[in-house]
């Protein structure tokens, strides 16, 4: 991970002005950002080690990580991520075994009746869903099971990408989640055959992964156009199963009285019928970790 240690660096540092960091500018500066003696400086170690740490020649103490974090102004989620890229395991297995839903996971869907749900694994697979969020996103039954991947469908799934009115904000959204991830696994075969399949299909995928945000999948709001119930403002939130922290359920809401709520009934109340064009079967997979 030390080329991505000095990618992530790099980019930060030429994000941040010399002002924002409190130093003072000159106006010749040729290149935007900062210079490495001067995150250098601002983190207290010396310019050849600052410049070997970005080559990936040298590793980096938690103390020297901890004032680069100061230095580069990084958010929790950035700072979270530097440290992610710096104590990975190289020695970790190349493959895991296939993912399996969480028992208590597959309850807690069967009972959320009125409220759109999904289970992500590994590199954003879908595992599982309940009814509602078919109806809400797309029918997930009816893709294979190496296809049912939320970033996937984001970026390749005409139907589901229609869905966003804010597409660029959440795919950006995305991205920098699945940066998140990348540090935290980076030796997965998967997750790198989905960079590359991206990178190559999409190129706002392609701009964005090279920008090296990152941000934690915590909580958040989606705006949706849902062509059978209109105009949705829902409110997600993550729930991580402490059995397998690689598993999280996601679960979006909206607030009683508002039409994002009347909205939801509807289309749970549609789906519910036997003559809805949505199926609502209850899904599931065991994702392998590559087609």
């Amino acid at each position: 991970m030390s080329s991505e240690l000095g990618d992530f660096l790099k980019a930060r540092r030429k994000e941040l002005s010399p002002a924002a960091a409190g130093l003072p500018d000159d106006g010749r500066r040729r290149v935007p950002g900062l210079r490495r003696e001067e995150v250098a400086l601002l983190a207290s170690i010396s310019p050849g080690f600052y410049t070997r740490l970005e080559q990936g020649r040298r590793r980096a103490s938690e103390p020297v990580l901890d004032a680069l974090a100061r230095a580069l102004r990084l958010s929790k989620d950035e700072r979270a991520y530097l440290f992610e890229l710096s104590g990975k395991d190289a020695g970790r297995p190349l493959r895991r075994p296939a993912q399996r839903v969480q028992p208590q996971l597959r309850r807690l869907l069967d009972d959320l009746t009125n409220t759109p749900a999904l289970v992500l694994g590994r590199c954003t697979d879908i595992l599982a869903w309940n009814p509602l969020a078919a109806a809400l996103f797309t029918d997930f039954a009816l893709l294979p099971e190496h296809r049912r991947n939320f970033v996937r469908l984001v970026f390749c799934d005409p139907t589901v990408r229609a869905l966003y009115t804010d597409w660029d904000y959440m795919a950006r959204a995305c991205v920098a989640q699945l940066r998140m991830e990348a540090a935290r696994d980076p030796e997965n075969p998967r997750l790198t055959m989905l960079v590359g399949e991206l990178s190559v299909q999409d190129p706002d995928f392609r701009t964005w992964w090279g920008d090296h945000r990152v941000a934690a999948r915590t909580a958040g709001t989606k705006a949706l156009r849902h062509p059978m119930v209109g105009e949705l403002a829902l409110d997600w939130s993550t729930l991580t199963d402490a059995a397998d922290p690689d598993q999280q359920l996601i679960a979006l809401t909206a607030a009683p009285g508002t039409p994002s709520h009347d909205g939801l009934r509807l289309l749970g109340a549609v789906t519910a019928q036997p003559s809805a064009s949505l199926r609502p079967a209850r899904g599931s997979a065991d994702m392998p970790d590559s087609p």
